[in-house]
């Protein structure tokens, strides 16, 4: 997929173009937006068992059966919209996925009332700043860590499902509380100064 010319990405985001889409625009970026971090949230657990990719392939449905994931619309979804979501191809029909979704979307709710809302509460493990990490390789990324380990315990605290350490870990990198990229990655340094 890479030409000569192009520059070098962290080894996962070489194998597709939405893949290389993805890492070079998004992955990584500082999140801060409320919906944004729903979206993450979702989709790192709607990914877990499954590569990346086919869940990148189903984003605009889950965009589409969610709502654009607006937290108060998905929290009165009802036993009959799940049916409804369970039977659409463009998402993974998973019911535990699903069912966690709707349930996460209230505890989102929650949050606003109790700690300021999703996105103060998700940067407050890294004070506000993203963790600066030096990988040379992926193959030397931890699958989770203490942090994310504390995330998934206060985030199961509040009501949230499907967000065990490794979520919480893919999740923090996603939305760019670390710089998880590769040091030889172009998008690094980039990302180097936060947000």
């Amino acid at each position: 997929m890479a030409g000569p010319n192009d520059p070098h990405r962290c080894r996962w985001a070489t194998q597709s173009e939405p893949e290389a889409r993805y890492h070079d625009a998004e992955w990584g970026v500082p999140e801060r937006d409320e919906r944004r971090l729903f979206e993450l949230l979702t989709l790192e657990g709607a990914q877990a068992g499954l590569s990346w990719a086919v869940v990148l392939r189903k984003r605009d449905g889950y965009r589409r059966l969610f709502e654009g994931f607006d937290p108060e619309r998905v929290a009165r979804f009802t036993p009959a919209d799940v049916e409804r979501l369970l039977a659409d191809p463009g998402i993974v029909r998973h019911r535990g996925k699903v069912e966690a979704t709707v349930g996460n979307a209230a505890a989102v709710l929650a949050l606003r009332a109790s700690d300021g809302g999703l996105a103060e509460f998700l940067w407050g493990f890294v004070d506000g700043r993203p963790l600066q990490n030096r990988w040379p390789s992926h193959d030397e990324l931890p699958a989770q860590t203490p942090l994310s380990a504390r995330m998934s315990r206060e985030l199961r605290r509040r009501g949230f499902r499907f967000v065990g350490p490794t979520i919480c870990y893919s999740l923090m990198q996603a939305a760019g509380l670390i710089n998880d990229h590769e040091t030889g990655c172009f998008r690094h340094a980039q990302l180097a100064g936060g947000d």
